[in-house]
């Protein structure tokens, strides 16, 4: 098999950095790539989509062990978290890349093998600036004060032997190839930032960090891990099979890379087509890069992220859409996958604000698309029965929908999916300005009274109203497949998997339609003022029952119960983290017997609320004071609406816990080893 036998349209989202949850920011991009995908798919184009985690960075690191936690189950549970995130917003992804897996392993080890062969790979000194934040090498001129210019996070100076990679070897190839496919970096004022980039000068980039514990090793030198940005990269070809399985050759090159901007004009438009050229292998076809979401008070161009926490957590805002609106988290989901494509200006930065969300939801939403679907369906039913036959379309309607179609395909084009939406509602709008003009409850009353051109005249207007609706509700159905499944459901139609291309043509569904009672989707909200208790839901990732914790005191199943002869390795031991802290607090949980609610200090920045079950062996006003050590590195668990963040040391003696404490105090934190 050759590359020549690409035969399926290629996606990518970037692969998130799994140091913090995700959020709307991440949401929108996935979002974005997965109705980029769906569209393919309506046009009859196969489709496969890519997305995944970046797990191997010194920043990860850093962050798993502030959080006690061993680095791999740190980035299993962010990892799962971002899958979860995905699956309730109806991505329908074809592949999901974790960038600890073997596969990529193998994948990331071969790409350097290959580089190191054809020469573009030496060993030398680096001396310079890095942010740990950005994981970024920077050069003098990108740094002021101990501060990236770029993205305002600081730096350190640092200087090892490491492994380079010669990027000053592509800037001419690199340019050229930008100049003799302008198609390639998307928008175009991207592009010029990437000519001016490269024009400064491309310095040999450092591609090694020394070996932490945590990355991938250095092929033939395991005292390097690889720098997170070579690594990250080459999951774009492990995520479809590269090097082993042939499969890869019917998906690369890429049709497109799509990202936020902060990882564009260094990474995905210079270092990784240079990595491509070095391989030679070919670049994707084309790299776009959309705007940040931005917040009232933060500082111009900065981006609302985990850093920031200005964003919402996905799928906690389509919850709350779901209990504001009252509607089903399914529709919920769709709706906010439709406001953040609607929303967004993919080419610049757009302000994010909930109450605009809320406001478009009623008008776009509720007040267009809802009320021409429940007010067509109602009147088929009350004046036809339900049945329509002998349909004769209005062509000044069939002229706005093919004019409103070919706006659509242009502006998914150019990944303007805002763009693509408003056509759509173009003809939404029109439609309930035509049942406003065309009076028919007026054509059935006359109908009724024998009337024959009145009928006939209904038929057309009934009939435009419901093949409008229908041409409407395809081309939403890239951002919105659930909500468009159940409109064609409601109208007697076919799904949108089993519709074709041939649908996206007017008049398409025949002469003939049966449909059923209207079942409203969209309900207009009647408060769009925000509580603060609303902002905090926004904020709180939700629960995950999958990942959750066994408190002290749960029943163990017999199952879980390793035999008494069952050894374990240091390295497993090792894992645990037990660590010493004060109870602060006591209290019993309310409606239990057996529960103890306790908040327990381990450092200034570390108080937990634990849950034990000791309430039978222990009075609160005994546990105040009193110095604990706690499994300080297991999943939280939800129990009688109380997160537990931890686990008590406890013996059992004759079924009585028995807290373990240090003989003498020590200070609070201290590691039990």
């Amino acid at each position: 098999m050759t590359v020549s036998a690409k035969t399926t349209y290629y996606v990518t989202t970037p692969i998130y950095y799994v140091n913090g949850q995700p959020h709307i920011g991440t949401a929108l991009t996935t979002v974005a790539c997965d109705a980029i995908a769906r569209y393919q798919r309506l046009c009859g184009q196969p489709a496969f989509l890519l997305t995944g985690t970046d797990e191997n960075g010194t920043k990860i690191q850093e962050a798993a062990e502030k959080a006690h936690v061993d680095t791999l189950l740190f980035v299993d549970r962010l990892s799962a978290a971002f899958q979860k995130s995905w699956r309730e917003l109806h991505i329908a992804a074809d592949g999901f890349i974790r960038t600890t897996e073997p596969r990529h392993l193998r994948a990331v080890q071969e790409f350097f093998r290959r580089l190191r062969e054809r020469g573009y790979v030496y060993k030398d000194i680096y001396e310079g600036w890095y942010s740990v934040s950005d994981e970024t090498f920077y050069r003098d001129s990108d740094v002021e004060n101990g501060i990236a210019k770029e993205t305002g996070k600081p730096v350190i100076r640092v200087k090892e032997e490491n492994y380079f990679f010669r990027l000053s070897a592509f800037a001419d190839k690199l340019l050229e190839h930008i100049h003799a496919h302008p198609e390639f970096l998307l928008p175009d004022f991207r592009r010029n930032e990437v000519i001016r980039f490269i024009e400064e000068g491309l310095r040999d980039i450092c591609i090694t960090r020394a070996n932490r514990g945590w990355g991938i090793p250095f092929p033939e030198d395991e005292s390097k891990v690889i720098y997170v940005w070579f690594d990250a990269l080459i999951s774009y070809l492990s995520g479809i099979g590269w090097p082993d399985d042939p499969v890869w050759q019917t998906r690369w090159p890429a049709d497109l890379h799509f990202m936020g901007k902060e990882i564009f004009v260094r990474f995905h438009a210079t270092l990784w087509p240079a990595m491509l050229m070095a391989v030679g292998l070919p670049l994707p076809k084309q790299v776009y890069a959309h705007g940040f979401w931005t917040i009232p008070g933060l500082k111009p161009g900065e981006k609302a992220g985990k850093s920031t926490g200005g964003l919402p957590h996905p799928t906690s805002f389509s919850r709350f859409l779901a209990e504001r609106a009252g509607i089903d988290f399914d529709l919920a989901a769709d709706a906010q996958r439709y406001l953040l494509c609607r929303e967004m200006n993919f080419g610049l930065d757009t302000e994010f604000s909930v109450e605009s969300f809320l406001r478009r939801f009623n008008t776009d939403l509720a007040n267009d698309l809802g009320n021409l679907l429940n007010r067509t369906l109602n009147m088929v039913n009350r004046y036809t029965g339900g049945v329509l036959k002998n349909v004769e379309l209005d062509p000044e309607i069939g002229a706005l929908a093919e004019a409103v179609r070919d706006d659509y395909h242009r502006a998914m084009a150019e990944f303007r999916l805002n763009g693509a939406l408003e056509a759509v509602f173009r003809l939404v709008g029109r439609m309930n300005k035509y049942l406003d003009e065309k009076t028919p409850w007026s054509l059935a009353k006359a109908a009724e009274s024998g009337d024959a051109a009145a009928a006939a005249q209904l038929r057309t207007v009934l009939g435009t109203c419901l093949e409008a609706t229908r041409f409407s509700a395809l081309l939403l159905s890239p951002f919105m497949p659930v909500a468009s499944e159940r409109l064609l459901d409601q109208m007697g139609l076919a799904s949108v998997s089993a519709s074709g291309s041939q649908a996206l043509n007017w008049g398409a569904a025949g002469n003939t339609w049966q449909v059923k009672t209207p079942q409203p989707l969209f309900p207009r909200m009647q408060n769009l003022n925000l509580s603060e208790k609303d902002i905090q839901t926004l904020m709180t990732p939700p629960e995950d029952a999958e990942t959750q914790a066994r408190p002290v005191g749960a029943p163990v199943p017999p199952e879980e119960i390793a035999p008494a002869t069952s050894n374990i390795s240091i390295e497993e031991f090792q894992r645990v983290q037990l660590v010493v802290g004060e109870v602060l607090a006591a209290e019993p949980v309310p409606n239990t017997t057996k529960l103890l609610r306790l908040t327990v200090l381990l450092s200034e920045k570390d108080v937990r609320t634990i849950l034990a079950g000791i309430a039978e062996f222990y009075k609160p006003e005994e546990l105040v004071g009193r110095q604990v050590v706690i499994v300080a590195n297991l999943q939280p668990r939800r129990m009688r609406g109380i997160e537990s963040q931890g686990m008590l040391l406890a013996a059992d003696v004759e079924g009585r816990a028995v807290l373990l404490q240090p003989d003498q105090p020590v200070p609070n934190g201290t590691r039990v080893r």
